[in-house]
């Protein structure tokens, strides 16, 4: 027999007779693509783990509830999708060794200690605590959301040994988000995202602990929306026919989004950004002027006409019937004064309304009057920063988002000090990119870092990375977000110390390794390799 036999048949008497040891008693290092198995991303607030490995048997794998524990649909649903990342994990190109040890893990118990809510909130509560040992291993959480986040961890613990059989490390984690808002912007009006590309990008989000899913879904070059009010909106607006995202299409998103703990957060920037609502909508826009006479261009949507609050009320309560979630992005950013300048009508309105000459104004009477319509419907709303600036007077539980980038803590201290609830962009523009492993400026920004009081840093509720479509499609947007934006989801979930790049770049590698396994198209960090080709 030769030295490899030797090798395979010493490792198997090992298995036999040693249950639960460490594989680093048998030698095992891991290599240059698998530099930290058993690893989670992002890294929970408490995560105690031994050497110790216990054997777990994937192929009859299952998910139980404990007698004391609600239960629910959206976890039963949860179990047949962990049960499949579980099975995906074994290779079948390695040889594989049947565990013959005395204990295994062949199930999690699950203890859901409330009634099942059935929609993600702002403030939902996504702790868990997580027990994996040879006798029992339980996940325990008082929100189905806890559990969600608990499984995504647990199936993250599981790694492959050298001799093919999988692991889990005795492990004991106590674990909950730093911040409420952790969300990835998606840009579908620069470019047209399919439905397939959302959904894999849900899944994405869903392995990083991502919970909102902020949907740019409209802009100035094209309206993908299909109103069931304002159907012209779409069909004159969007790219093609069938460029569009149906009812159909959005509740799908939404119900997948919700299955994965995730809130979808439509965005109907207002009043700029909107040439393409114009196509569609009659009157809505501005008409410009150049010497005294229309110059057949428009610009920001007219914000002296009674008929376009009438429409914003009507497409809004549309909004809310499609769109479950308790908030709406309202926009209000970038808004250009050019246009409204140079028409007539309008500085005649100003005139009579003894504005002389500040269009900010201007744009804080429409931004006030389209947060009245959403205070009406019972709607809460998020705006863009410059909304504030203007001074416009938003209500109590609206946020504010700061995504000004030449100072980002300047920007964020002044928000905050005029007592608004904030989430930060301004340094997670994903959509930048640079020649070499710029996750590191990601993961490195600290968003506290600003100059203000424990109250105002309290303000801050999240962030999000963006990722905006101007030159991204469904070929390039998934490896272009992913990892990168895995570096977001550590710095928003993780505590405030854990920001070693040093320490996090082999955890990284594994976790994009993770990703790719599971479908996800993400791109590497470095020069080196995964374990597998998993044929992405």
């Amino acid at each position: 027999m030769d030295k490899l036999g030797w090798l395979i048949v010493s490792v198997m008497l090992c298995r036999t007779f040693a249950n639960t040891q460490s594989d680093e008693e048998f030698g095992y290092v891991p290599s240059l693509g698998d530099t930290s198995p058993g690893s989670v991303w992002p890294q929970p607030q408490s995560h105690t783990s031994t050497a110790q490995t216990i054997p777990v048997t994937i192929e009859n794998f299952s998910f139980n509830y404990v007698a004391s524990s609600y239960q629910c649909s959206t976890l039963d649903q949860a179990f047949k999708r962990y049960q499949g990342v579980l099975r995906s994990m074994t290779s079948h190109l390695r040889l594989k060794f049947r565990p013959m040890a005395l204990q295994v893990i062949s199930a999690l118990d699950i203890n859901l200690m409330s009634l099942c809510e059935h929609y993600p909130s702002l403030h939902m509560n996504e702790a868990y605590n997580l027990v994996v040992k040879e006798d029992q291993s339980i996940l325990t959480s008082g929100s189905v959301w806890g559990i969600l986040r608990g499984l995504e961890t647990f199936s993250q613990l599981l790694w492959e040994t050298a001799t093919g059989e999988m692991v889990v490390n005795k492990t004991t984690i106590i674990d909950h988000p730093r911040y409420t808002y952790r969300g990835i912007l998606l840009d579908t009006s620069r470019h047209y995202l399919s439905l397939n590309v959302i959904l894999k990008n849900l899944d994405a989000m869903a392995y990083n602990k991502f919970n909102v899913f902020h949907w740019h879904i409209v802009d100035q070059e094209s309206f993908p929306y299909v109103s069931q009010v304002y159907p012209d909106l779409s069909r004159k607006g969007a790219y093609q026919a069938n460029y569009v995202y149906t009812p159909d299409d959005v509740a799908a998103v939404v119900e997948y989004a919700r299955l994965r703990g995730i809130r979808v957060v439509p965005e109907f920037d207002t009043p700029g950004h909107s040439l393409s609502w114009g196509l569609g909508q009659p009157d809505l826009l501005t008409p410009c002027y150049a010497s005294e006479k229309p110059s057949g261009t428009f610009g920001p949507i007219n914000p002296i006409l009674k008929s376009t609050y009438r429409f914003i009320r009507n497409l809004f309560i549309e909004l809310k019937e499609v769109f479950p979630d308790s908030y709406i992005h309202l926009g209000g950013d970038e808004v250009s004064f050019d246009c409204w300048k140079s028409n007539p009508d309008i500085t005649n309105y100003m005139k009579q309304k003894n504005i002389t000459g500040d269009y900010a104004k201007l744009e804080e009477i429409y931004i006030q009057k389209i947060s009245e319509i959403c205070e009406e419907l019972g709607l809460s709303y998020i705006v863009w920063q410059e909304v504030v600036d203007n001074g416009v007077q938003v209500k109590g539980d609206a946020v504010v988002e700061v995504w000004k980038r030449n100072k980002p803590q300047v920007e964020l201290a002044k928000v905050t000090k005029l007592g608004y609830h904030a989430i930060i962009t301004a340094p997670w523009y994903l959509n930048r990119i640079q020649y070499r492993e710029d996750w590191y400026n990601f993961y490195q920004y600290e968003p506290t870092n600003f100059n203000g009081t424990k109250e105002q840093k309290n303000l801050l509720i999240g962030g999000e990375a963006c990722m905006w479509g101007e030159y991204v499609d469904g070929t390039n947007i998934i490896p272009r977000l992913w990892p990168r934006a895995s570096a977001v989801a550590e710095r928003l979930w993780s505590a405030k110390d854990v920001n070693n790049v040093t320490e996090a770049t082999p955890r990284l590698h594994q976790h994009r390794c993770r990703m790719v396994q599971r479908g996800i198209a993400a791109e590497p960090l470095h020069k080196g390799y995964c374990i597998h080709d998993w044929g992405i």
